[in-house]
């Protein structure tokens, strides 16, 4: 089987983010680090001759300047662009969507690290900004491991209209951030919600803050004034989990 034509490229790197790539996108061509032998880049190698995708062997050096990074794991596919869905198609996933939207996160790791925990959670889908915020790149694919070519990713270009989309919706839109005076754990997580986590260093907007129907903290001690933005998606995500479980 052969896919049809790559329009709009872009590399993807590490062995996760191919190995998912490879099943999901329509594949230009693969690169290999000459010389390189493991177990696992020989399943992929083996699954793009089963599927008719080109594979070519370069040195080590060449494939990390394809990459701009070393951490490439000895193999790059140059794939279709991952594409953005819209809000409307998150919405629709389930009668009680749960959705994570990211306020100005700009750091790939921390974007690709959310979006595996996301896709782990079951989460309905991922809202991110158009402007001052980092997009779908081969950084965030590579932290992603493989998770993003599950995840349903919007990119909106107002964020606050796009919270009051989701309130119009029925959806309560929980914020999150050090000193609010409710704990993460008193807010009910069954019906429609959208939970809203700041970028790095300056947390949620004031716009944001305000478009939020509740603010709530994650308990910390004394000790830690707060937690990454990544981290703190994965302890709300899986409480919100634990109260959707049946019974």
């Amino acid at each position: 089987m052969k896919y049809p034509p790559v329009t709009r490229s872009e590399p993807v790197y590490g062995i996760h983010a191919v190995k998912e790539a490879v099943e999901s996108r329509p594949i230009e061509h693969v690169l290999v680090a000459e010389g390189a032998a493991n177990p696992r880049l020989q399943q992929i190698i083996d699954r793009c001759r089963a599927r008719g995708v080109a594979i070519r062997f370069v040195p080590r050096a060449a494939l990390s300047r394809r990459a701009g990074t070393t951490r490439h794991q000895d193999i790059l596919a140059v794939c279709a662009a991952k594409a953005y869905d819209s809000l409307e198609t998150l919405v629709e996933m389930s009668a009680t969507p749960l959705l994570v939207v990211l306020d100005g996160v700009q750091d790939p790791a921390n974007l690709g690290a959310v979006i595996r925990t996301a896709v782990g959670a079951g989460a309905d889908g991922i809202v991110i900004p158009e402007r001052r915020a980092v997009g779908l790149s081969p950084a965030v694919a590579r932290t992603a491991a493989g998770a993003l070519e599950h995840a349903r990713v919007a990119r909106v270009p107002n964020l606050a209209e796009a919270m009051r989309t989701l309130k119009e919706g029925g959806a309560w839109i929980y914020g999150f951030e050090p000193g609010a005076a409710v704990s993460h754990f008193e807010l009910d997580y069954r019906g429609a919600c959208a939970l809203i986590f700041g970028g790095e260093g300056r947390g949620l907007h004031r716009l944001i803050r305000e478009t939020c129907d509740r603010l709530a903290s994650i308990p910390l001690p004394d000790a830690v004034e707060s937690l990454n933005v990544s981290v703190a998606a994965a302890v709300v995500l899986y409480e919100a989990v634990r109260q959707r479980r049946p019974g």
